[in-house]
């Protein structure tokens, strides 16, 4: 069974980093776009970013120039580098894959708090 695992969340101050990483594992022929959406309490998922097979990348207004956004597809492996995070940027995150003969499949989410 195909699954995303993420990991690097956690508690930081404002202007911190962490790097998020999410790894899908199981039976896996290929990946084709992954990416990382968030979700703060009381609203909608929003995309942050996302990057395809290829490497090529897009962004959140909201992150552009903060967030950067890679993959190891010889790791099956999608990154999220958070800079000079901002109290708006608080949310579970979730990461996203498209699987070839799987589809889209979701991971558990990671909560990012960023606070002082």
């Amino acid at each position: 069974q195909v699954q995303l695992v993420e990991s690097g969340g956690g508690l930081v101050q404002p202007g911190g980093s962490l790097r998020l990483s999410c790894a899908a594992s199981g039976t896996i022929f290929r990946i084709y776009d992954m990416g990382w959406y968030r979700q703060a309490p009381g609203r909608q998922r929003e995309l942050v970013a996302a990057i395809t097979s290829g490497g090529s990348t897009n962004y959140a207004d909201s992150v552009k120039g903060r967030f950067t956004i890679s993959r190891d597809n010889a790791q099956n492996t999608v990154y999220l580098q958070m800079n000079s995070l901002k109290p708006e940027d608080t949310a579970v995150y979730y990461c996203n894959a498209i699987i070839q003969y799987t589809g889209s499949l979701w991971g558990q989410g990671t909560q990012v708090t960023v606070s002082s």
